[in-house]
């Protein structure tokens, strides 16, 4: 089999190793599948997998196969990717060879699960190096069952519904904390699709009166169109920004540099920071840079954990995938797919992704 593998100390560089640790025709324990991952896409939020790889534990889901026997190879890691997988040997009673999965994938050609708590919907990978991790990464859907599901907006979903399920988090965080009473939302790397699937349910929010969009010059335009901001702002313009409204940011993008100029513009009005993603992941810094403002690291999964304990687990799902069900088609108005066949193709994407040189309005689709 083939697995895309990234240097731990530097992930912007990549290899493709070939193994026969795994084929379709290993012996399995019961209930345990192979599955060939059909497709997945390929975004910034896999890039902030890397950068919290250790962190948060990203590396553990799918550990890199040691080819050489060496100790350094150990500095090689997996980076997870949301897309879809057929079932290709199975040992289950409940999974039965030819079903088309959605989840949460290694970028490789075989995955092996162990499938446990299975319904005609879904069921959990309670793999042994799994059980400690985040539960909602070790859910698949057997989307063959989902009633409506229809094949042909398999890149959207696998593209954004990862993305936006964030986004919806977000929404009902500022909502449930009453925008810490701020006057204005700034949302930085509002090109980034998370940012614009926020930025969809904070349009529609007659509690949210202004949003701000700040992103580089080269995508101003593009965040314009969208029609979304009250204000968009480029990263060399903060003077723009009013001074005199009280303040939350959402920060996609952990510049160091620039949370602490925002903030001294600011001048005490900034209430509050939600830092998520870290699209500029070389200017990161692991503690908040802010001095007099109270920041947290948003974890999406922890969010909806919080929530599946209040609400339910079916009034969550109702109500998150009504909101993604929206941002998806909403979003269908500016965004185009970029096919890359072969995992070997994938590394000029990837090293594209991490630069931050892809244009937004794609979205990239591997096919392994």
């Amino acid at each position: 089999m083939l697995e895309f593998q990234v240097n731990k100390a530097n992930f912007t560089q990549s290899r493709v190793v070939e193994h026969h640790n795994l084929t379709p025709d290993s012996p399995l324990a019961e209930n345990e599948i192979i599955v060939a991952v059909e497709s997945f896409a390929l975004t910034a939020n896999n890039i902030t997998y890397a950068v919290l790889g250790d962190q948060l534990n990203y590396w553990q889901f799918f550990p890199a196969v040691n080819i050489d026997g060496d100790k350094a190879d150990y500095q090689w890691g997996i980076i997870p990717v949301w897309g879809f997988a057929t079932v290709v040997s199975s040992n289950s009673n409940s999974i039965p060879v030819g079903e088309k999965l959605f989840g949460y994938f290694p970028p490789a050609s075989l995955l092996k699960m162990t499938a446990s708590k299975v319904n005609s919907q879904r069921f959990i990978d309670s793999s042994e190096h799994r059980a400690t991790l985040a539960p909602g990464y070790n859910i698949y859907r057997r989307v063959a069952n989902e009633q409506g599901y229809d094949q042909r907006f398999d890149e959207q979903r696998m593209l954004l519904f990862p993305l936006h399920i964030t986004s919806y988090c977000l929404w009902d965080y500022l909502q449930d904390n009453n925008y810490f009473d701020a006057e204005q939302v700034i949302i930085i790397s509002a090109s980034s699709k998370t940012s614009i699937g926020l930025a969809y349910g904070l349009h529609q929010d007659d509690a949210c009166s202004k949003v701000v969009g700040m992103t580089s010059a080269r995508n101003t335009a593009f965040v314009n169109d969208l029609a979304l901001y009250s204000q968009v702002v480029s990263y060399d313009e903060i003077a723009q920004l009013n001074a005199n409204k009280k303040t939350v940011i959402v920060d996609m993008a952990s510049n160091a540099s620039l949370l602490k100029a925002i903030e001294k513009h600011l001048s005490g009005n900034l209430q509050y920071c939600i830092q998520v993603g870290l699209t500029h992941w070389d200017a990161a810094q692991a503690e908040s840079p802010l001095v007099n403002t109270q920041s947290e690291m948003f974890f999406a999964p922890g969010h909806i954990q919080r929530r599946i304990a209040q609400w339910g687990p079916k009034e969550f799902e109702q109500r998150s995938l009504s909101y993604m069900s929206n941002t998806t088609q909403k979003s269908a108005d500016w965004l185009t797919f970029t096919q890359v066949t072969g995992l070997d193709n994938m590394a000029d994407y990837y090293s594209k992704v991490c630069e931050g040189s892809m244009p937004p309005e794609q979205g990239i689709i591997i096919k392994p």
